[in-house]
């Protein structure tokens, strides 16, 4: 039995519901940040606010940024979530495709 938790890929079912909760969280997340994405365009000081962003060497001046921004603040909700202005501002800051 051992074996199997350690090695098995076996889970209680605490663990099995932790796992699956953090993956849901983690798909709602990315579901937003085409949504953090747009509001930032916008934002009629984007252009400004983006260069900031890119001066930046610290992802968590970054997402700071990015909160004060107002960007990571969804519609009917009461403030801004942490992880979404991460992965919004991980998304900013990637040079565009050509």
């Amino acid at each position: 039995m051992i074996v199997g938790f350690s090695q098995g890929g076996w889970y209680t079912g605490g663990s099995a519901e932790r796992l699956a909760q953090q993956r849901a969280d983690g798909a709602v997340i990315d579901a937003l940040v085409p949504i953090c994405v747009s509001q930032s365009k916008l934002d009629p000081d984007m252009t400004a606010k983006i260069e900031q962003l890119l001066a930046m060497k610290s992802s968590y001046e970054q997402r700071d940024f990015v909160i004060k921004s107002g960007w990571a603040t969804m519609p009917a909700t009461d403030g801004p979530n942490r992880d979404l202005a991460s992965k919004c501002a991980d998304a900013l800051a990637k040079p565009a495709a050509t």
